[in-house]
This record gives structure tokens, sequence and C-alpha cells, in this order.
């Protein structure tokens, strides 16, 4: 599979013939190692960026400049471009938590915390369900996020609830709430997330996502540094008014939540890529149904989280830099199991929210292997 486009019919879901040490092996020895000189140098690189970007983006409204040209052309282009080089930042900070940024894991955290948190992010929280994401991806049972509806076979027929879909202003608005609303909506009630048998979410220390002292503690730090945020940007409102740091900040940390919707929804859903059920699933072919994705110029801003997904769930720990040599080693291992589509990324977000709904297994294959109808 050279394109990774939508002519096959299907990627295989049988266990594979290779092991993850196979793969290993054909990845080059120094992609597995990490330099906290190496990635802060990229942090830095966005900081700046975000930073000249804010400063520059107070000559926009000058009385000079006229209100046709900042507000249709100057301000859009600024929320463009800070909130994409600050979800490289986030990129970034999701490394920390995988342990990719450095060998020290108290820089990692500390590196972490910061940088999620400036972005609004509970760092500790989201790094605890992330882990078990990675270490259930695919499974319909246990998988943290993007867990699809299992219907038996037979269900191909299309109810009512499932002709919505054929609506082209019920996808336009389910898109908007999906890419503005979604992240929050997950953090705060575990929208599209595992199911829990009562209500779970990322502040709360007690929330049935964490099942340790530890990790309940550490749910703390998040909150606090959260706090501590939110009442930075407070003092930045009262003192700037709550226009700038709508324009400044606010509106980029919308796009920034749009990125991290849509690249993660994407990297997830595909319709030809196989979920697993108990007695199914296996951790090597749960990470390998994942899909690359390219995001053209934005696969070097976003640190290429879109096209080298595929890598990062075999080896979370290795680091961005190291991802696309890596990608290209693993493919010749992988063969047919490597998946790619050559789609435009926001064609596929349209197409995909219509036809990756619900699974079910296909009645002629394994009971717990399901496929999106």
């Amino acid at each position: 599979m050279k394109d990774g486009s939508l002519r096959r019919e299907r990627y295989p879901s049988s266990k594979p013939e290779f092991s993850l040490g196979e793969i290993r092996k054909a990845i080059p020895a120094h992609c597995f190692k990490r330099s906290a000189a190496k990635s802060l140098s990229y942090l830095v690189v966005d900081v700046l960026l975000c930073g000249l970007m804010a400063y520059a983006s107070n000559w926009i409204d000058h009385p000079a400049v006229p209100r046709w040209l900042a507000y249709g052309l100057l301000w859009p282009t600024y929320w463009f471009w800070q909130g994409a080089v600050a979800t490289g930042i986030w990129v970034i900070a999701h490394e920390c938590g995988h342990g990719a940024f450095s060998d020290s894991e108290t820089l990692n955290d500390a590196v972490g915390l910061v940088f999620h948190s400036l972005l609004l992010v509970p760092y500790y929280s989201w790094k605890h369900s992330h882990r078990r994401h990675h270490q259930h991806t695919g499974s319909t049972d246990l998988d943290e996020v993007f867990v699809p509806t299992i219907k038996p076979p037979g269900s191909e027929v299309r109810r009512k609830k499932d002709k919505q879909w054929l609506n082209p202003i019920y996808k336009v608005g389910h898109i908007f709430v999906q890419q503005v609303l979604g992240w929050p909506l997950y953090l705060l009630f575990n929208v599209s997330g595992h199911y829990y048998d009562r209500w779970a979410n990322h502040f709360d220390p007690s929330s049935p996502i964490f099942t340790t002292k530890r990790e309940r503690m550490e749910v703390i730090i998040s909150d606090i540094a959260l706090v501590a945020v939110i009442g930075g940007l407070g003092a930045l409102s009262r003192a700037f008014g709550f226009l700038w740091l709508l324009k400044t900040y606010l509106i980029p940390y919308l796009v920034v939540n749009h990125w991290l919707v849509m690249i993660t929804f994407l990297q997830h859903t595909h319709p030809k890529l196989p979920h697993y059920g108990e007695g199914e699933w296996d951790w090597l072919r749960g990470a390998m149904a994942t899909v690359d994705r390219s995001y053209g110029i934005l696969d070097h801003v976003f640190h290429h989280i879109g096209d080298t997904h595929v890598a990062h769930h075999l080896f979370s720990y290795m680091p961005h830099y190291h991802a696309q040599e890596a990608t290209q080693a693993i493919k010749k291992v992988l063969g047919d199991y490597y998946a790619y589509d050559n789609r435009n990324v926001f064609r596929a977000l349209w197409e995909e929210l219509g036809s990756c709904t619900w699974v079910t297994p296909d009645e002629s294959g394994p009971e717990k292997v399901y496929w999106y109808r």
C-alpha cells in the first residue's frame, strides 16, 4: 500500500508475522536518543515565534491601519499562525508526558507542566489518561478516547438517527461543536472517552480515570497550575482589557483546540482501520490501528505529529525530530499494516464524520474485530 488512499478495501486485522522487536531493529539506533538541548531548541524557537507574533499584534489596531485590513487580513493571519505555532508547543509538552523530551523525568515534567498549563491543559491529568490510551489503543473495551459505538451485525440499514449524517447542515454544526468545544468537553465530561460508571473528568482527583495515590496528588498539582495561569490571564485582562485578551490569547487558544481535536480525531478514525474487542485485541495490532496524514507545510509547525503517528504509537518515547526517519524504516517491516491517507485533511474530516459513526463485526470474519460502517 503506497499512497494510503481509499482504493484498498481494508487494512489487515490478523496477527502480523513480525514482532515489535523486529520493527525496532529496523529503526536506526540513534532515533531513540533523546537530547534535552535539541528538544529545548525546538521549544525556544516556538516560544520566540509566539512572543514575536504577540508583540507585533499590538500594532494591528493602530489608527493608521484600516479596520478592513486589520480584521479582514491581519488579525485572522495572526490567529491562524499563533494557533499553529502554539499547537507545536502543545506537541512538545505532550512529548514531555511520554518521556521523549529528555532523559530526565524531572525536566520532562517541569517543562510539560509549565507549557501545557499555559495552554490550559491539565498536564499530569492528561498525561495519565493519555498513557492509558497508548496502552490500549484500538480496544473497544479499554481505550480512553474516540471509542466507537458498537452495533450488532446487520445494522447496515440506516435508522432515522443515522440519516442525520446525510444532512450537510447537521455535519457542519457537528464539526463546529467538535472543533471548538470537543477538547474541553472531553476534559470536563469525558465526551467520546472510555465508559465509566460515574462522572469522569480530568480535574477531580477522585475521578475514576485516576487509580493511584500519586496520580491523584498530581491531578491536584495540575489544578493548582491551571488556577495560577487563569489568575494570570485575569490580571492581563484587567490591565489591558478583555478585548485585548480575546484577540491576543483566547482566539489562538481556540485555534489550538481546533488543531488538537482534528489531529487526534483523524489519527484514530479511518473507514478501513479495525477496532478490536476482548479476546481479539493485542497491543501491537492496536498500536498499528492508527493512520498517518499530512498537513502540508504545517507538518513542520506541528513537529510531524500528524504524519508520523504510527511510529509514535509504536515508540512513544522517541523524540519527534527522529520520527520521520523512523517512519521510513518501519514501513519496510509493516508493509500493508502501515496506514497512510493522502486525502486533504479537511476533506477527510468531512467524510470520516459521516462514514465513521459506529462499528460492527464483519459477519464473515472474527466476532470481536469491528469495522466502521
